[in-house]
């Protein structure tokens, strides 16, 4: 019997909260089950895992494999998780080695080809994982959102490479940090709006002092085109 565990995260509005990926490999009838409430989309991953592993040239064990998502009271959807499902099914087998795995977190939807797509949601992702002290790993698609975070990560574009890079054989581009964005000056301003002297002054020390602002009117298409300047 083989045990591996990974670290991923599931999305809860704007929170990342943390799942423990466990795979077990078992004796038995070969089989393949995914608990841990997971939606339709996650379920399907075992179809798109299995093709993925046999497609970059490993074995898919004959073995009685089950994919525990924890904490199970935790909603879980997308495929954000093939992508550890994978490397968990590959560790457990001893297929690969990596002793350090908890220290990364990995994201990505699997292709049938092995292929990394992108996921939604890595944003928070990256933001917790760098409170946590740990990398992440991201397909070509998502590397402008992990790159917004400041948290370190590698991009990489398949399985084999992500595996590659954690038994030390090869390395992943690093995510390449953002600078910060340029704002850009307003093209408007309240000299396009005609009278209305008093409501301007009020918007433009609330403008300056960072106030809170609460709007009564009786014409709302005023009240709409004064906040829009004010923006």
């Amino acid at each position: 019997m083989a045990l591996a565990r990974l670290v991923c995260r599931a999305i809860s509005g704007v929170d990342a909260p943390e799942v423990e990926v466990e795979v077990h490999l078992g004796t038995g009838l070969p089989g393949f089950s995914l608990v841990g409430l997971p939606e339709t989309s996650v379920k399907e991953a075992k179809d798109r895992v299995r093709s993925a592993i046999l497609n970059s040239h490993y074995k898919f064990p004959s073995k009685r494999i089950t994919v525990n998502l924890a904490p199970a009271n935790l909603p879980k959807e997308g495929g954000r998780f093939d992508l550890a499902i994978a490397l968990g099914i590959l560790i457990a087998s001893e297929q690969i080695q990596c002793s350090d795995i908890l220290n990364y977190e990995c994201y990505g939807e699997l292709s049938l080809s092995g292929e990394l797509r992108g996921v939604d949601g890595i944003i928070p992702c990256a933001l917790a994982a760098k409170k946590q002290q740990r990398q992440v790993i991201v397909c070509t698609d998502n590397q402008h959102e992990c790159a917004l975070t400041g948290a370190q990560g590698f991009v990489a574009p398949h399985l084999l490479d992500v595996c590659a890079f954690l038994q030390q054989q090869t390395t992943l581009q690093a995510v390449q940090q953002s600078a910060a964005p340029v704002s850009k000056e307003s093209e408007v301003d309240f000299s396009d709006v005609l009278g209305q002297e008093q409501a301007k002054r009020v918007l433009e020390v609330a403008a300056a002092g960072s106030h809170n602002l609460l709007w009564l009117c009786q014409l709302p298409t005023q009240c709409i085109f004064s906040h829009y300047k004010l923006m």
